[in-house]
């Protein structure tokens, strides 16, 4: 069994095939056809912090592929407080066929993969968002530069990438280490990518053939992007940082029309969204009719969690033969009409 936990766990072939599943489900539902291959499963939805789009993507997908998804708040459960994990992950793992988890601590999903016998899906901790990565580059594998491919692209993170809040600089390097692609980090030196987290991408990348740079030199980093990705600067928890923040990164690091126009005309920009709108992306690029990818990113949110149900759930779905359900609903029904007619 498989948990979908960190993209950097996948091999490049893995991912190509995840993106193809997707591809593929996106077509029909384009099509009005969505396959309802997970018919009879249920997904248990752990939301530790709010959402918008991960909520109703992994709830829409679950219906359109023909199971149900169940959402479940601490408060309203006893996951972490009144239970342990590993007694949430047993309990949960008897009645459903998979638990999503947006979980605080990144420990958290750890658990809960370690004790649950469903498939574990993180759908983001202050650590990194595997399902928005998978998103994002699936976007960018169909906005591709003319002439070039998945393997030539240059992806640019341009903001926070400190190891306690930036979130998506991971996501997006895991990404990139996974593909073998070349990422580029740029954030001021305060704010810069961990060591640690650099091996990390780089022991990947030794492996796939991607590289990664990481400087504080706007200008230098964008040159030759074919996708940027920014995202927010302020964090809820961190308001004693936010005028250093601010300082830090504005005007410099905004991703505005005069840092797109600095990179090749081909260049697209995304955000992960919520957006600070004319903070760390002004309204002109976010909603830019050619630059931007913002909505058609969001949108496939959905088609990537259909992806990723699919490829998780659908191998370990027990499927009897329609003799053995006629069998099983003539015993039920015949005790009951005996019993209580």
């Amino acid at each position: 069994m498989k948990h979908f936990i960190d993209t950097i766990d996948l091999s490049k072939q893995e991912m190509l095939d995840l993106f193809e599943v997707i591809r593929m489900l996106k077509e029909a539902d384009y099509q009005g056809a969505v396959p309802k291959i997970l018919k009879g499963a249920s997904l248990a939805m752990i939301f530790e912090e709010p959402s918008t789009r991960t909520r109703v993507s992994f709830e829409t997908a679950m219906t359109d592929l023909g199971g149900h998804a169940l959402y479940l708040k601490p408060g309203e459960i006893h996951f972490g407080s009144h239970e342990a994990i590993k007694d949430t992950a047993r309990v949960v793992s008897s009645m459903t066929h998979g638990i999503m988890l947006r979980a605080k601590e990144h420990e958290s999903v750890l658990a809960l993969a370690e004790y649950a016998t469903v498939p574990v899906f993180n759908a983001m901790t202050y650590y990194n968002h595997p399902t928005q990565g998978v998103c994002d580059f699936f976007t960018m594998s169909e906005h591709l530069p003319e002439g070039k491919s998945l393997e030539d692209i240059h992806v640019v993170f341009v903001g926070d990438s400190r190891e306690d809040t930036g979130i998506m600089s991971k996501e997006t390097g895991h990404m990139c280490a996974t593909l073998g692609l070349r990422y580029t980090v740029c954030s001021p030196k305060k704010y810069s990518m961990s060591d640690q987290e650099q091996a990390k991408i780089r022991a990947k990348m030794e492996e796939t053939g991607g590289t990664l740079v990481v400087t504080d030199e706007v200008e230098e980093a964008i040159k030759d992007a074919d996708f940027i990705v920014p995202d927010v600067w302020t964090y809820y928890g961190y308001e004693d940082e936010e005028a250093d923040r601010l300082a830090s990164f504005m005007p410099r690091y905004q991703l505005n029309m005069d840092m797109l126009n600095q990179a090749p005309k081909t260049c697209k920009a995304l955000h992960c969204l919520p957006a600070n709108r004319d903070v760390e992306i002004t309204s002109e690029v976010l909603d830019h009719p050619t630059r931007s990818l913002v909505f058609q990113e969001a949108e496939n949110r959905l088609h990537t969690q259909r992806g990723l149900l699919a490829w998780y759930l659908y191998p370990r779905l027990r499927e009897a033969d329609e003799n053995l359900r006629a069998f099983n609903e003539g015993k039920v029904r015949g005790f009951l009409d005996t019993r209580l007619k």
